[in-house]
């Protein structure tokens, strides 16, 4: 590392003296504390207002996709817990939030040098906020992880101090660096098991290491064979209602030429964002299909499309996502954002955290079928994306990609916070990491309560739960 200039040696004191000021603010112990308060919303109240914009008919699969165990219901309750971290102690630091950042939130993507980096892959609750927020929610879903697998109270509470305090040993090494060293940081997934997999055993590096050969076969060749079939000679979107439907097939767009100027609208607000060289590429291939695609657990019900495009030549094709992008969950805590467009505060947020981001990656507003403008963002379906099957992993292999994920998130919140004053509030101690720890055993009592409650509106018919196809 180069010695530090007086100017960087001043700014690295200041930073220091500001986080251990804002330890009177929120001592770190108090991180540990979570009750619920005597006020709180009712959970199914929160996922039926947040509903109230979807498309009412996928609503089932949502619900039914939560309802399968305590872990698939916290990666849809994102707006049920950013109610409940509203009222709890924080530094003060603001960084660029990811707003939901489950550890199945992380994973393997393509950069455009055609490396497979890990890190964040979702930012559609992306919001400037208290980098506590994302600590607690990876934490907690850590805790919530390992019960699924069964592990012992001692074993979850050892696995989720560990990832906490990779996060804050992370915090003190992007201390240590320029702004532009820790800005480059990247962690790519060739080096993830020989960074933090020490302890894994031969099995453990295998489901891995499988796991990332297997991202880097998902590609738009892969989406379109999968997810299509040849009509007249012609690569089509197959229809598998309701989790793919063509756009000839939806009642709303019975209109051929309302669909088309609904189509042509879309792809044309898209390549108006994209810059000049992408704008090129894009350009060299053709429109063929588009198809109303389910996705995720939380999301089920925003506005999805799937677009397929081959080359001009009728070669390769190419298969974008535009998602519906709506206000953050975290805005009736922490303000509107200050993009009026939602595809715009996720892309922006998305490339404030990310490492490298998709050269598609852009954003725009169009009216939709229903008359109503709706904001997107747009990427590649499929670009190498590599997500660990969670259930699969022993303890070990557990402890290894949480701590990647602890790792990768404190480089995000490096790149737009201030990593000094943070990493001088966290400290050298571990009297943080005890302190999620805590918190997320508490939080993950509360979560399996509140899947409990929609098991129990599902019963009682308060909402409805489809069987996914």
């Amino acid at each position: 590392m180069p010695p530090r200039t007086r100017t960087a040696r001043l700014e690295h004191d200041f930073g220091r003296e500001r986080g251990r000021a804002v330890r009177a603010r929120a001592p770190r112990s108090s991180h540990g504390e979570w009750a619920p308060t005597g006020d709180r919303a009712d959970p199914i109240a929160i996922l039926r207002r947040q509903a109230e914009t979807r498309v009412q008919e996928l609503l089932p699969i949502r619900y039914q996709r939560m309802s399968v165990s305590p872990f698939t219901f916290y990666r849809g309750a994102a707006a049920v817990m950013a109610a409940d971290l509203a009222p709890t102690p924080d530094a003060g630091l603001t960084v660029q939030l990811c707003g939901d950042a489950h550890i199945s939130n992380f994973g393997g993507f393509a950069a455009p040098d055609r490396h497979l980096v890990f890190g964040p892959n979702d930012f559609d609750e992306t919001l400037p906020g208290p980098w506590e927020w994302d600590v607690k929610r990876m934490a907690a879903s850590i805790e919530i992880a390992a019960r699924e697998l069964e592990l012992s109270p001692r074993k979850r509470r050892r696995l989720v101090a560990a990832a906490v305090r990779q996060y804050r040993e992370g915090m003190r090494e992007f201390s240590g660096e320029t702004l532009l060293e820790a800005w480059y940081e990247r962690l790519d997934a060739d080096e993830l098991t020989a960074r933090f997999g020490t302890e894994l055993d031969p099995e453990g590096r295998q489901l891995l290491d499988r796991t990332f050969a297997r991202g880097r076969r998902k590609t738009s060749v892969r989406a379109a064979r999968k997810l299509t079939e040849e009509v007249d000679g012609e690569p089509r979107f197959a229809a598998a209602p309701p989790l793919l439907t063509p756009l000839r097939q939806l009642q709303e767009s019975s209109d051929p030429d309302q669909r088309e100027a609904y189509v042509r609208g879309l792809l044309d607000g898209y390549t108006a964002g994209l810059h000049a060289n992408v704008e090129h590429l894009f350009r060299s291939y053709r429109f063929v299909d588009m198809a109303r695609k389910v996705v995720g657990v939380g999301s089920v019900g925003t506005r999805a499309w799937v677009f397929l495009f081959t080359s001009r030549g009728g070669g390769d094709p190419l298969v974008l996502q535009a998602k519906e992008a709506v206000a953050s969950v975290l805005e009736p805590h922490l303000g509107a954002s200050e993009y009026g467009n939602h595809g715009e505060r996720v892309v922006r947020g998305q490339r404030m955290m990310q490492a490298s981001s998709d050269i598609f990656l852009s954003w725009q507003r169009s009216t939709g079928l229903d008359g109503l403008d709706h904001d997107f963002y747009v990427r590649q379906l499929w670009d190498w994306k590599a997500s660990a099957d969670l259930a699969r992993l022993s303890e070990r292999g557990l402890a290894t990609y949480t701590r990647a994920c602890a790792w990768s998130l404190a480089r995000s919140h490096a790149r737009s916070g201030d990593r000094l004053a943070i990493a001088a509030y966290l400290g050298k101690g571990a009297v943080f990491d005890h302190a999620i720890a805590e918190f997320s055993v508490r939080y993950a009592d509360q979560n399996e309560a509140d899947h409990g409650r929609l098991l129990e509106a599902i019963a009682a018919g308060e909402v409805e739960a489809a069987t996914d196809p």
